[in-house]
C-alpha cells in the first residue's frame, strides 16, 4: 500500500462535500455513529428487528451518498475511507455495517464504471446523491447464474423472482437485481435492472429469522410479474459465465463487505482483552491472547490486501483471483479471531449481555458470501493450472 493511501486511510480526511468547500471527516462521523448504536444493536439482535437507528444516522451523516463522486453531487469520499468507516461501525453493530456495505458496493461499482469505462451510470449516481437513495443488492444470492424469470412483453419484460439475502430492504428504495431471459437467439441471458422496492408487484417477505446479523433486514424480496421497460435494462450477459461486470464486483464489493466482518472481529477482540486484563494469569491466558492477536493480524492484512487491490488494480481474472483469495483468508481469520476472543474472555463470553456470543453468531456470515471456500479453491486452482475459469 502506498504512503499516500496509508495517510488517507489513517487520517480519514480526504473526502470533499458535494460543494467542494470543506473536507468531510468520515472517520469522526463513523465514530459518532458507532458510539450511538451500540446499545440499540443488542435490542435489534434480541428481537430480530431492523437496525433503523443505524440507518437513520448513516443518512443524517451523508454516508449513503458518500461514494458518489463530488462532481455528480455526492460526498466524494475515498473508497478506503468508507471501508474504514464500515469497520468502525461494525465493532458496535455488525448488522448495520454489513447492510450498509451492500448499498456501498453498488454505488462504488457504478462510480468505478463511470470513471474508468465511461459507463452511463451517472444517472443512477446523480439520483443516489440528489434523492439520498438507499440501494439493495441481490447479487450475492444470484451471482453468475442469477435467478427468476424474465418474460418478453410489449415494451419490456415481466419479471417473476424471489431474491434472498436482500440486506437493508426494510429501508431500501431500489432493488438492484437480475433475472434470466430465455432469448430465442442467444439462449439463457441474464438481464440486469433495478426496481423500486415500493413498486407494484414487489413484496418484502418476513423471512429473516436467522443465527446472526439479525438486524440487517436481509429478507426475501418477491417480484410478481413486475414490468421492467426495455430502457431500464442496464446490462445483458450469458448465464453462468464470468463477465467483466463480475470481475468489477469481485474487486469492489469484497473489501467493503469484509471490512464489516473485520470490524466484528475487532469489537470482539476489544471486549475479550478488557475482560482478560482483569483476570489473574493462569499460565495459559497469554497463549490464548497471542493466538487471538495472530488471527486478528491475519484478518487485517487480508482486508488491507483487498482494499489495495480495489484501489490500484484493474478488473480481470487475475485481479478477481487476488480478491477471492484475500476474501477467503479474511473470513477465516475473522472467524478464528472471535473464537479465540471467547476463549480469552472465558465463561463470561457465554453471557449475552457481554456481546461476544452475538459477535460469534454474526461472524459466521463471513462463510456464506461468494465465492465460498470450495468455489474459490476451484477458481484459483483452475487459473493456476491455465484452465478456463468457466470450465
Amino acid at each position: 500500500m502506498s504512503t499516500a493511501t496509508i495517510t488517507r486511510i489513517a487520517t480519514g480526511k480526504t473526502g470533499t462535500d458535494r460543494l467542494g468547500a470543506d473536507t468531510i471527516d468520515w472517520r469522526a462521523r463513523a465514530d459518532r455513529i458507532a458510539g450511538e448504536i451500540a446499545e440499540a444493536a443488542m435490542r435489534h439482535d434480541a428481537d430480530e428487528s431492523f437496525v433503523s437507528e443505524g440507518y437513520r444516522l448513516l443518512k443524517e451523516e451523508g454516508f449513503f451518498k458518500a461514494l458518489v463522486p463530488a462532481e455528480l453531487g455526492g460526498g466524494g469520499a475515498g473508497y478506503g475511507e468508507i471501508c474504514w468507516a464500515i469497520r468502525r461501525i461494525a465493532a458496535s453493530c455488525g448488522a448495520t455495517a454489513l447492510a450498509f456495505s451492500m448499498h456501498s458496493h453498488l454505488v462504488a461499482a457504478a462510480a468505478w464504471r463511470w470513471r474508468h469505462q465511461n459507463a452511463p451510470t451517472d444517472g443512477l449516481l446523480k439520483r443516489v446523491a440528489a434523492e439520498d437513495l438507499i440501494l439493495v443488492s441481490s447479487g450475492g444470492s444470484d451471482w453468475l447464474k442469477s435467478a427468476g424469470t424474465a418474460t418478453k412483453s410489449e415494451g419490456g419484460f415481466r419479471i417473476s423472482a424471489r431474491k434472498i439475502f436482500s440486506s437493508g430492504c426494510p429501508a431500501g428504495d431500489l432493488l438492484v437485481t437480475s433475472a434470466v431471459y430465455d432469448d430465442p437467439d442467444s439462449g439463457p441471458t441474464v438481464l440486469h435492472f433495478a426496481v423500486p422496492l415500493k413498486g407494484e408487484g414487489v413484496t418484502i417477505l418476513d423471512t429473516w429469522h436467522v443465527m446472526g446479523m439479525r438486524g440487517s433486514g436481509s429478507h426475501d424480496v418477491e417480484l410478481k410479474n413486475v414490468f421492467v421497460p426495455d430502457a431500464a435494462i442496464a446490462g445483458r450477459r450469458e448465464q453462468g459465465k464470468w463477465h467483466m461486470l463480475f470481475h468489477i464486483i469481485s474487486m469492489i464489493a469484497f473489501p467493503l463487505i469484509y471490512s464489516a466482518y473485520l470490524g466484528v472481529a475487532e469489537g470482539a477482540r476489544a471486549k475479550a482483552l478488557d475482560i482478560a486484563r482483569k483476570k489473574p494469569d493462569d499460565g495459559n491466558l497469554p497463549y490464548l491472547a497471542g493466538e487471538m492477536e495472530n488471527a486478528f493480524a491475519a484478518a487485517t492484512m487480508a482486508v488491507d490486501q483487498l482494499i489495495e487491490n480495489a484501489e490500484t488494480a484493474m478488473p480481470g481474472p487475475e485481479t478477481t483471483n487476488r480478491a477471492v483469495i484475500a476474501r477467503q483468508l479474511a473470513g477465516q481469520a475473522a472467524i478464528r479471531t472471535v473464537e479465540r476472543a471467547m476463549e480469552v474472555a472465558g465463561g463470561a463470553s457465554f453471557y449475552r449481555r457481554v456481546g461476544l456470543e452475538r459477535a460469534f453468531r454474526d461472524i459466521q456470515g463471513a462463510r456464506f458470501h461468494p465465492l465460498q471456500e470450495k468455489a474459490q479453491l476451484r477458481y484459483t486452482g483452475r487459473l493456476a493450472l491455465g484452465l478456463d475459469i468457466d470450465g
